[in-house]
């Protein structure tokens, strides 16, 4: 199952400037392959439902791993018995 999900990474412990954490998953969901938009407040994807849990975990454990002691994710996920695609949402804009 396609679905789309909206991650929002806030780093609340870190010794690093926040915007290069961000960064650092920015970098993480563009080496998943899935398609995504960066957005000024969260980053979206799409991809089969198991790619993108496994990559909101990597995000989690890799962003803790290196340089962050406390953060917080908020995620947003649409899910259907279909498969979903950004460009459904977008093409009456």
């Amino acid at each position: 199952m396609q679905i789309n999900a909206a991650i929002q990474l806030l780093p609340l412990k870190t010794n690093e400037d926040r915007y290069s954490v961000v960064d650092k998953a920015i970098e993480l969901i563009n080496k998943s392959g899935l398609n995504y938009k960066v957005c000024p407040f969260e980053t979206v994807v799409e991809g089969k439902s198991e790619e993108v849990y496994k990559l909101i975990y990597n995000i989690q454990s890799e962003i803790l791993k290196n340089g962050c002691d406390e953060l917080i994710l908020n995620i947003k996920i649409h899910a259907a018995n279909r498969e979903l695609a950004f460009d459904e949402k977008l093409v009456k804009y």
